[in-house]
């Protein structure tokens, strides 16, 4: 990295220790983009010409033993910090009517199927996997990462919570998916006051 990446980086690893939640690209809270480049833009942020310094902070971020992601923030890609992931565990794990009640018929199959393997991968789910991968995303149903299949495809590695847990080395304790989720309001509601944002989680009305 050079020392501007360098310096960036510290200052969201240090933010998303502070707060806990960093999204990769957002105005609803505090995200890399903006972090990087001092102010918002429009359009993607690949055609930016901090991108580059984005994609290395990002990517560091995302390779820090303390950080997993998830669609946890307003649908969007959130850097969450260690110190928020058992109230994460327990949502993901609950199964509750908001994660299961309008799910389509191919994403309660593959959610079948993964709760058997524990670990996928979308190339190997068929044609365009990608919107029933999604559904299931964005209840935090699963655990996504993004990786470079030998063909140098982008693909998506599936796991259960479960399966993420013990790979990462996170020993989750018993705990109420409703205390969790309030636990998760009240983190998100703090950093809306803070930084004037418009930060909503999954099964919080939009």
């Amino acid at each position: 990295m050079t020392k501007n990446e360098e310096q960036n980086f510290e200052q969201a690893i240090q933010l998303l220790k502070e707060i806990g939640l960093l999204l990769v690209r957002g105005s609803e809270i505090p995200d890399v983009c903006r972090l990087v480049t001092g102010k918002e833009f429009q359009g993607s942020w690949w055609s930016n010409p901090a991108a580059h310094e984005i994609f290395a902070v990002s990517e560091r971020l995302a390779d820090n033993p303390d950080v997993t992601l998830a669609k946890l923030v307003s649908g969007k890609v959130t850097f969450i910090h260690r110190q928020l992931w058992q109230p994460l565990f327990s949502v993901g794990t609950e199964r509750s009517n908001w994660q299961l009640g309008d799910l389509s018929i191919k994403a309660r199959q593959l959610l079948t199927i993964l709760d058997t393997k524990t670990t996928l991968v979308s190339t190997d789910l068929g044609p365009k996997p990608g919107d029933v991968v999604r559904a299931l995303e964005l209840k935090l149903l699963i655990h996504t990462d993004q990786v470079h299949t030998e063909k140098g495809a982008h693909a998506k590695v599936l796991e259960t919570w479960g399966s993420w847990a013990k790979r990462v080395g996170f020993k989750p304790q018993r705990s109420n998916a409703t205390t969790a989720q309030s636990f998760l309001e009240k983190r998100v509601d703090e950093i809306n006051q803070r930084y004037s944002g418009c930060g909503r989680l999954p099964w919080q009305a939009k």
